[in-house]
Parts: structure tokens; C-alpha cells; sequence
């Protein structure tokens, strides 16, 4: 099943990467695949081999961009699906669930209390769990991401490649391609250092990270802007704090400010309206230029995991209302 996904571009970001010193800073970005986000890489899959084994019906919990992509490509299968989902999630997430015909369940919780209803409709009704690493084509959907960053860079490797983690498939799944590339001679030397980003508002892989944890603690309270990253426990956490540690990397939280302001400055630079996920890897990114963690000549690849026009109540917009017929007012400088 395709809806043309695949092949987003590397866009330099000159301005933004000169103001905060990283010259060769560039962004892959995903918001322009189908559905408006990166899930459309694991749908595609996913759904493509549900379809091809015979399978009826799917269920799964989502922040609300997987949801989105997932709903779509069952659509185009003819394949039934129960999305439940948290009744704080983007609108536009439930909007694109309802366009393309899902059962839609909206959760009063989180995330894991969208899951546990999910779980019940696996368990109970014959659903087939697509929830995150629950089954594998998900996240071979999801190594595409890498695969194609590594061919538009001429089968070389970044320097560094800044992910913004909630489930943190999408990292996994770009190590799993740097690993396999490599055992195909396709790539030589070290890997590039994988930096998982997350919001203050929930960073358990970020503090098991600085603890040396192998796993992470559910984070409570988890509210962040970014609402695609919030998870407050990673099914698959030991598989991404082993990436991050296996290739010399880190992980950063920033705070919901750092991450709007991100996401206003890029935009005002260099054209690129990022999702709040992609943007809080733009302030990780100044902020690990600011301790030096990042040096100015590092090849730096943010991952831009959706388009920002998905979130635009993300940025207020202030914009005199001027009667029919009247004259242009002064306008202020720059």
C-alpha cells in the first residue's frame, strides 16, 4: 500500500545554523510525506504486510500522528482500524482519523491509558496489535529514514543526528540501517552519534540516560507542548538508550520555551515550519553547541518528524484587523 511516501529532503538550515555556530546544519524533513508526518514510513509497511497475510482488523494507541497515517493506509487497504487515542491530542490527528474512517476512541489519559484499551480490543476482540513494537514492520518502515539519509549523503555518515524520542522507533530504526549498511560495505567508519531529545515535561530515557540506567522509570505528570514525544514509558527504551550509548551519544530535555522559540526561528530564518517534536531538536541542538558537546564544525542532521502547519495553535499570531478601504498604517521595524 503507498500513498508516494518516501524521499524527503535534507534542507540546509544556513541562518538558524549560523546564528547558533553549526555551519553544515541540515534538516531531513518528514513533514512533507503523506498524512503530514514521518508514520506514514511505518504505515506504509506495517499495513502493506498486515494486507498481504490477510489481516482484517488492527488496533493501536497513538499520540495521534501514527493514528493519523496508520488510519489512512488501512483506508487504501480496506482494512478496518480502532485507534484510541488521549482527548488532549492535535486536532488535526483526530481529524485525519475521522476523514479516513476509523473507529476513533478518545481516551480521558495518557497515552499508556490509550494503550490499555487497545490492549483489551487485541485481547478481547480479535484486533491485530500494531502498537508500537508490537510487530515488526513498523519499524523497517521506519529504518527508511536512515537508509535514505545515507544514500542522499553519497553512503556516507553525519556527524551527528539529533531524534526526537517518545516510543523512539524512528532511532532505532536509523541505527538498524546504519548497522545493516555497514555489514553490506556500504558504509565505512563509525557510526554518527545518535542524540535522543525530549522535552522537560517528559524525559525518562533522558534520565536514565544521566543515571546509566539501562531502562527507564514512567515519568508522571508527562505534559509537554511537544505531545508526540510525550511518553511517559517507552516500550522499547533499553533498545534506544543501547543506540545512544553504542554510537558515543547523548540525551537532552528542553523546555517547552526553548522549544516554541525554536520553532519561531527557524521558521522566521530559513523558511522550514516545524513540527514542536522537530523544534525541540533545534534547541537541543543550541544547546549542545552552547557546552561545546557540538562543535561548530560537526555535520549536524536534525530529523524533522512532521509539518508544522499539523500544530498552529503552536504559534500565536498577532495581526491588526484594518477596516475595508482604510490607508497602510506605519508598520514597525525590524
Amino acid at each position: 500500500m503507498s500513498l508516494g511516501e518516501g524521499m524527503t529532503p535534507i534542507v540546509p538550515l544556513p541562518r538558524m545554523g549560523g546564528a547558533i555556530g553549526l555551519e553544515r546544519l541540515r534538516l531531513k524533513d518528514e513533514g512533507l510525506l503523506p498524512t503530514g508526518t514521518f508514520k506514514a514510513r511505518g504505515a506504509a509497511v506495517g499495513v502493506s504486510r498486515a494486507n498481504e497475510l490477510g489481516v482484517k482488523k488492527i488496533a493501536m494507541p497513538t499520540n495521534g500522528n501514527a493514528g493519523a497515517a496508520w488510519a489512512a493506509y488501512c483506508a487504501r487497504a480496506g482494512i478496518e482500524i480502532l485507534i484510541t487515542m488521549p482527548k488532549d491530542s492535535p486536532v488535526s490527528a483526530r481529524v485525519e482519523c475521522a476523514a479516513a474512517g476509523s473507529r476513533l476512541l478518545l481516551v480521558d489519559g495518557s497515552i499508556t491509558d490509550a494503550g490499555a484499551l487497545s490492549s483489551q480490543a487485541v485481547r478481547d476482540r480479535g484486533y491485530m496489535d500494531a502498537a508500537t513494537l508490537r510487530e515488526p514492520y513498523r519499524l523497517e518502515g521506519k529504518k527508511t529514514m536512515g537508509l535514505e539519509l545515507f544514500e542522499q549523503l553519497g553512503w556516507r555518515i553525519p556527524d551527528v543526528i539529533l531524534y526526537p524520542t517518545g516510543g523512539g522507533v524512528g532511532l532505532i530504526g536509523i541505527f538498524k540501517a546504519w548497522r545493516e549498511c555497514q555489514a553490506l560495505g556500504w558504509l565505512q567508519g563509525p557510526p554518527p552519534r545518535l542524540v535522543v531529545v525530549q522535552a522537560a515535561g517528559c524525559a525518562p530515557i533522558v534520565k536514565a540516560w544521566s543515571e546509566h540506567a539501562t531502562e527507564s522509570v514512567a515519568w508522571k505528570g508527562a505534559r509537554t507542548v511537544a505531545f508526540g514525544i510525550t511518553v511517559p514509558k517507552a516500550l522499547g527504551d533499553f533498545l534506544v538508550l543501547d543506540a545512544v550509548n553504542r554510537t558515543n551519544g547523548c540525551a537532552v530535555a528542553v523546555d517547552d520555551s526553548a522549544i516554541l522559540a525554536a520553532q519561531r526561528k527557524v521558521a522566521a530564518r530559513d523558511g522550514v515550519f516545524m513540527c514542536p517534536e522537530g523544534a525541540a531538536c533545534v534547541a537541543a541542538a543550541t544547546e549542545l553547541r552552547r557546552t561545546g558537546w557540538l562543535d561548530g564544525a560537526d555535520e549536524v542532521v536534525i530529523i524533522n518528524t512532521g509539518a508544522g502547519i499539523l500544530y498552529p495553535e503552536t504559534i500565536d499570531v498577532s495581526a491588526p484587523v484594518l477596516r475595508a478601504g482604510v490607508d497602510l498604517p506605519e508598520l514597525p521595524q525590524d
